[in-house]
């Protein structure tokens, strides 16, 4: 019985024999040639990526990777996984082979971690774990900005966690309430007084969150913003009040109250740095909204810089 033949030995196995004089056949217009693997430095010029974060994840190797030289480094996928976006790198260097990982940023040798899909899960883990003994501040720069704050109310989340009885819990919202009062102390101003006016007393956290809310979100198209600010913190208060003298407190109680002051913290901290650093609404190159607020303490009294997450175009505060 004949063999049969498969595709595959149809289509690429089977080799027409030299003519007589053992010279390769002369190619002809349908035949086809594999072009060789490309340089690794010259593959950038072939992909798409957007420049500022390539430059950010070159960097990052170049300083995680012991000095190694990068070749090459192409974003090839990226994943939105429980709120938090995930971008994949591939990075050749000199010596090594790694997949970066964003959010926050992680390198993986490629010889130890072969499969891109083991190590995003691997990474995720990693980073929900450091979230979870990172917590409170939403951002570093954030975290920056406010550190005394976000030490105080982290104090608090230590003593949650280590609290049994109703004492413990009641004490969880007394020291909530020490980080409110630290909060409106760090932002109130004098000048956030108006003239004539008698200036809130130093404890009174309703009086200067008002005065505050007013100062970094003013005019007509912030009224929202300024009416949910308001009521967060008088919210936030209360609960705290509610929690350091309530008899029989639970866990449940002591982490509502956790998470309400550290929505105050948050979106308190998150509209004041929005004001300080004069940033636009839109991109001045682009159009897009996307623009970052950072902030660098050593850049004082200058601290905060503007960037641009579609286009990357960037500023430092005050800059023309």
């Amino acid at each position: 019985m004949a063999r049969k033949v498969s595709d595959i030995e149809d289509g690429f196995a089977l080799r027409k024999p030299k003519n007589k004089q053992g010279e390769k056949k002369r190619k002809t217009e349908h035949e086809h040639t594999i072009p060789p693997i490309p340089v690794k430095s010259v593959l950038s010029s072939f992909t798409l990526s957007n420049p500022i974060s390539k430059k950010a994840i070159t960097d990052y190797v170049w300083t995680q990777a012991r000095d190694e030289k990068v070749l090459h480094a192409e974003k090839v996928s990226s994943e939105h996984v429980v709120g938090r976006d995930y971008d994949c790198w591939d990075v050749h260097t000199d010596k090594d082979r790694y997949w970066v990982i964003t959010s926050p940023t992680n390198l993986y040798s490629q010889k130890y971690f072969p499969s891109l899909d083991f190590t995003l899960s691997f990474h995720i883990g990693v980073s929900a774990r450091i979230m979870a003994m990172q917590r409170g501040a939403p951002s570093p720069s954030h975290r920056s900005r406010f550190t005394p704050v976000w030490r105080r109310w982290e104090q608090a989340a230590e003593s949650y966690d280590m609290a049994e009885e109703a004492e413990d819990f009641q004490a969880v919202g007394m020291k909530c309430r020490e980080t409110l009062i630290q909060f409106v102390k760090a932002l109130a101003k004098p000048e956030m007084v108006a003239e004539g006016e008698e200036a809130p007393k130093g404890a009174d956290l309703i009086g200067w969150s008002t005065l505050i809310a007013n100062n970094i979100a003013p005019g007509d198209r912030n009224s929202y913003v300024r009416g949910h600010l308001k009521a967060i913190s008088k919210s936030a208060w209360d609960l705290a009040n509610w929690l350091t003298h309530a008899n029989g407190a639970i866990r449940p109680d002591a982490e509502i109250v956790l998470d309400a002051t550290q929505s105050v913290i948050g979106t308190f901290g998150t509209a004041v740095m929005r004001h300080e650093s004069g940033a636009p609404e839109r991109c001045p190159e682009c159009g897009s909204y996307s623009l970052d607020v950072g902030f660098e303490a050593e850049l004082m009294p200058r601290p905060y810089i503007l960037e641009c997450e579609n286009c990357g175009w960037q500023k430092q505060q005050g800059e023309a």
